[in-house]
């Protein structure tokens, strides 16, 4: 998520600009779904078990970001409407807070299964809006589905202590829902956040107002319908939309008992220091520079496969890309190949066939990372692949980049900032204890990985270096949703993690009872 104020109204690509795989999917989507649109109409608030028009006067454009073609205009929700869908939170509360463990249990085994059924919807949508390609867009899916999974354990996981202390006498504990709470989504996985939070928050008894990337906020639309036809009562999700003033909305709200956020680091760091001002439980998931450590000793083709897919897929676009390699010693020799076999990538649409990643969000954040690009050179970077001014037929209007490897140090721009695209910064080690120096002295914290066949390599990278998730031959360390998050340093703040045993904790509080 990023605080984008609403811009001047410009020109847009008419929806024949879309090729006919995409501008069908576009107006199957405008048809069959209530409560967003892709060809061209107005998104809606979820309110309160209704998809409702807001009475808005500042609305924000969603475009196509292969073609510049206006698919949706999203409203900046009213204070009024806010209200509402926190209010229809409160009086859902009231009533699903009762409801046996059971009967949100049932909600989360249908939810897989409504998931399942329209993956092709929530991909299609994610494609056009948010320019992933059609593979990525449905692991976008998958990632959030797994979660939804996971929660239908929730019989198991929500169980308490019990013990008996003295001769007729017991403490229990037991975890109690928190009340309303609230998730805002970034827009580079718009379904898999959404979903980090949605079944989580639902199982445990709390209610839930989900505020999307007013850049993407079509699949999030599609899950809250697949959460009424799941059987999810009228009020227990809602999903408003907006930038900064929804966003204070959210930390300052006394309904409001915690945040969840994943996105950039300003936006996160606003929303910790005045949700938690305000007493709320905030977790937030920011920005990242994760590094894979190349050393001599590694299976050269795995390695450089992985590190292709793991920094240039969805265009680099992930809190969880490799943005960073360091050569070990003689791994430096690997350098013109690892540029090889990235100059073979295809860039193109997603609905393209053999497309490996498609075109950044915004043409802003084409800019943003052509700058940090430009910087390496200025600064005495060596540029070895450059993807600025890729042409891809069929798609003049794009916000493309190619895939780009610069040869930098780490007093460099493009390797202090989060680039956030297809451009992967290579420095040089001479030894393992350089790697980890330079890892540490980082300020992120979410992941990194090494790549070798030796297992004492492996332990003492693991055991020294200072990072939440950990690769061993694995180029993206995302645990599965049965564990938790644990990104750190620079990458978090506040103590408890998404989903798995923390998520549980992070909807929770515990209520202890003494019997006698």
């Amino acid at each position: 998520m990023s605080f984008v104020a609403p811009t001047r109204r410009r020109a847009y690509a008419t929806l024949s600009a879309l090729n006919q795989p995409a501008r069908s999917r576009a107006e199957k989507l405008s048809a069959e779904w209530k409560g967003t649109h892709a060809t061209g109409g107005h998104t809606k608030n979820y309110i309160g078990g209704q998809f409702v028009d807001s009475k808005a006067t500042v609305w924000h454009d969603v475009v196509d970001p292969s073609t510049q073609t206006l698919l949706t205009r999203v409203p900046e929700t009213t204070s009024t409407e806010f209200g509402h869908a926190v209010d229809a939170a409160s009086q859902a509360y009231k009533t699903w807070s009762r409801q046996s463990v059971l009967s949100r249990q049932r909600f989360a085994i249908e939810l897989q299964n409504q998931i399942r059924q329209n993956a092709d919807a929530l991909a299609a949508s994610i494609v056009l809006e948010q320019g992933k390609t059609l593979a990525d867009a449905h692991g976008d899916v998958l990632r959030g589905l797994q979660v939804v999974e996971t929660a239908m354990g929730i019989t198991s996981t929500l169980l308490g202590d019990k013990i008996e202390v003295s001769k007729d006498m017991d403490t229990q504990v037991r975890k109690v829902p928190l009340g309303v709470c609230a998730s805002i989504a970034p827009f580079n996985f718009p379904a898999m956040i959404p979903l980090w939070t949605i079944p989580m928050a639902a199982v445990t008894g709390n209610t839930l107002v989900l505020k999307p990337s007013e850049r993407d906020p079509g699949a999030a639309m599609i899950i809250a319908e697949l959460c009424e036809r799941s059987g999810l009562p009228a009020g227990v999700v809602n999903v408003v939309h907006g930038t900064v003033p929804t966003v204070n909305a959210i930390c300052d709200h006394p309904a409001i008992k915690a945040i969840s956020f994943v996105g950039g680091d300003r936006a996160g760091r606003h929303i910790y220091e005045r949700g938690t001002k305000n007493g709320k439980r905030v977790q937030a998931n920011m920005g990242a520079k994760n590094h894979a450590v190349l050393m001599p000793d590694a299976n050269k083709n795995l390695t450089l496969n992985s590190i292709i897919g793991a920094a240039f897929g969805a265009a680099g676009q992930r809190c969880m890309a490799v943005s960073v390699v360091v050569l070990v010693g003689t791994a430096q020799s690997w350098l013109p190949e690892l540029v090889e076999r990235a100059r073979k990538l295809q860039v193109n649409g997603g609905f393209e066939s053999g497309a490996d990643f498609g075109p950044l969000i915004s043409p802003a954040a084409k800019s943003r990372v052509e700058r940090l690009i430009s910087s390496a050179a200025e600064e005495g970077g060596r540029i070895h692949l450059d993807g600025r001014g890729i042409t891809v037929p069929g798609y003049p209007n794009g916000n493309f980049i190619g895939p780009t490897i610069i040869e930098a140090t780490t007093t460099m721009q493009c390797y202090r900032e989060e680039i956030f695209g297809p451009a992967l910064t290579v420095v040089s080690a001479d030894t393992l204890d350089d790697a980890l120096d330079v890892i540490n002295a980082n300020p992120y914290g979410n992941g990194a990985v090494i790549f070798t066949q030796s297992g004492a390599t492996a332990r003492k990278f693991e055991t020294e270096v200072n990072v939440g998730q950990i690769g061993i031959n694995v180029p993206i360390p995302v645990p599965l949703p049965m564990f938790a998050w644990s990104g750190n340093k620079g990458s978090a703040l506040g103590d408890i993690g998404f989903y798995g045993k923390s998520g549980i904790n992070f909807y929770t509080q515990n209520k202890v009872r003494v019997l006698s």
